[in-house]
């Protein structure tokens, strides 16, 4: 049994892309959907698709490479299970210049820190990503 399906979700998502693999196969679930899309939209992924029914359902994402070499450098969990990070919109600033992202749970969704400072929310940090 997996205790933090995020956390897996993130590390296949990673030794995927540095090992060179097309897609990655993941347990599916609404939340890991969602910050799938959210990565496809800022480039770190190419697609993201639901396969199988009911019980046997999987997400398949696809990894994006930039001329073979991986758009995903790295990937840092921040809030885990035994200490939950949150931040205030406020607090949110751009990570490593801009050349990263943060993603968070928020009222209105998973959001990049970008889009939680327009949207004025914050939540809790899930990972970086660069």
């Amino acid at each position: 049994m997996i205790t933090d399906p995020i956390s897996d979700m993130i590390i296949r998502i990673k030794n995927g892309s540095k090992a060179g693999l097309e897609s990655v196969v993941l347990p599916y679930s609404k939340l890991k959907e969602s910050i799938a899309v959210t990565l496809e939209k800022e480039g770190y992924l190419k697609s993201v698709a639901k396969k199988g029914k009911k019980v046997s359902k999987q997400l398949e994402v696809v990894l994006a490479y930039d001329n073979g070499t991986p758009v995903i450098h790295g990937l840092e969990r921040v809030s885990k299970l035994s200490k939950r990070m949150y931040a205030g919109a406020k607090d949110l600033k751009p990570f490593r210049s801009g050349f990263g992202s943060i993603i968070l749970s928020t009222p209105k969704g998973i959001l990049t820190e970008m889009a939680a400072r327009k949207e004025n929310v914050g939540g809790e940090v899930l990972f970086k990503i660069w």
